[in-house]
């Protein structure tokens, strides 16, 4: 695997975890909750919903845009995620990087070079990666804001930036 690849994929699986760790003892109530419960446009989004869009997100840049895999995304249902506890939500974002995982593997230096199609549009393949860091960071950033408010305050403990560098080989 190109090194660029690898570290493109150790910050996507850093970052997956670090929603799968947030999530993973919670229960329904907590993983169901929002901050302000409204289905306004701009409704805030509970843990459950959060995590769902992290993995559909990640399946259709990584396995479908990149990947070429067959579309099977419903972007819509991540948004009406509720969830009866954890497991299939870690389950979900387990199988997601799987797949991104098998989708690397297969990737060569002159694929990072190139361009594929994303609701009409050309985007790099540099650009759906970056995309992919930046999206579930954004969204594990909220994440980890509902889970404080969740919990009157009191944030789970995340790695510093130093502890999650990658392992010299």
């Amino acid at each position: 695997m190109p090194p660029e690849l690898a570290h493109y994929l150790h910050r996507i699986d850093d970052l997956r975890g670090q929603v799968r760790e947030l999530i993973a003892d919670l229960p329904a109530e907590a993983l169901n909750w929002r901050p302000l419960p409204t289905t306004a446009d701009h409704a805030m989004n509970s843990l459950a919903v959060l995590a769902a869009h992290v993995a559909g997100a990640e399946q259709f840049w990584i396995a479908e845009v990149i990947g070429g895999l067959p579309p099977t995304r419903d972007r819509e249902a991540e948004f009406a995620t509720i969830a009866a506890s954890s497991a299939p939500l870690v389950a979900r974002l387990d199988a997601v990087g799987a797949m991104t995982h098998q989708v690397c593997e297969r990737l060569t230096a002159a694929d990072l070079e190139g361009s594929r199609q994303a609701h009409g549009r050309e985007v790099s393949v540099r650009w759906a990666f970056l995309h992919v860091i930046d999206h579930t960071a954004l969204h594990l950033g909220h994440m980890q804001i509902t889970y404080q408010l969740w919990q009157g305050g009191v944030a789970k403990a995340s790695p510093r930036w130093f502890q999650r560098l990658p392992r010299a080989s």
